[in-house]
């Protein structure tokens, strides 16, 4: 028997960190808290979501994720569970290497290479698209498998969302994806269908942020302002 499980998952960037306004690197050792303004985006979305009801709330371990999932999940009184499934994606040696233009065209010479289906490109010592995806899907099944009928609010980070939506909600989500950024506390809804061995999703919204308003609006790009070949991909 073919057993499935369909779940509702809001996917929520994380607001505001130190490092989106200097463009540094951020995987792991790089590992910021929200500034004021992402506390605020935080607080808005808490706001917006307080009224729906959401069973369970996870998040990468990346303080700027987990203080974004804390704040949310408040209203709610529901502890957040910590999968390092949801890290950022893993840049390898870049993440200590100085934010400069041609450190930035590199990183985004390699997000090209995926886009263009070179999927095992990688990073130096980093991850490619293809054991990003893995980990991601782990980390979606580990979080739905057995569970029927729930809402899932994972706070993580651009990238790996993007990567996921578009390896587990079919071709046709690019086109949706490029029209929009996934600015800081957006919200992306996926209906997810979790299977023994897999997870497919189907898109239901992208990277909403009209909850944001005045200063909680005036998102900083998620490409520092040098070079951005590969931005309708990574934002």
């Amino acid at each position: 028997m073919n057993t499935q499980y369909t779940n509702t998952i809001l996917l929520i960037r994380h607001g505001e960190n130190l490092a989106n306004v200097t463009g540094e690197f951020s995987y792991k050792r790089v590992d910021y808290s929200l500034t004021a303004k992402g506390v605020l985006q935080a607080q808005q979305t808490a706001t917006h979501l307080r009224d729906q009801h959401i069973d369970e709330f996870f998040s990468s371990p990346l303080k700027r994720a987990r203080e974004t999932a804390e704040i949310i999940a408040e209203p709610h009184q529901r502890p957040v569970a910590l999968y390092e499934e949801f890290r950022e994606v893993n840049v390898g040696d870049l993440e200590d290497a100085a934010p400069t233009a041609e450190n930035w065209d590199y990183h985004n010479s390699i997000v090209t290479e995926w886009y263009h289906g070179r999927l095992d490109a990688s990073f130096p010592n980093g991850e490619s698209f293809l054991t990003l995806i893995e980990r991601g899907k782990r980390g979606l099944h580990k979080a739905t498998w057995g569970k029927q009928g729930r809402v899932i609010a994972i706070a993580g980070h651009a990238a790996i969302f993007i990567a996921l939506v578009s390896a587990i909600c079919g071709p046709k989500s690019l086109e949706t994806i490029s029209r929009g950024k996934k600015h800081n506390c957006s919200i992306t809804e996926i209906e997810l269908t979790t299977s023994e061995h897999d997870v497919v999703g189907r898109l239901v919204q992208w990277a909403a942020c009209a909850h944001l308003s005045g200063e909680a609006a005036n998102f900083v790009p998620a490409v520092p302002e040098f070079k951005k070949q590969a931005e309708e991909i990574i934002q």
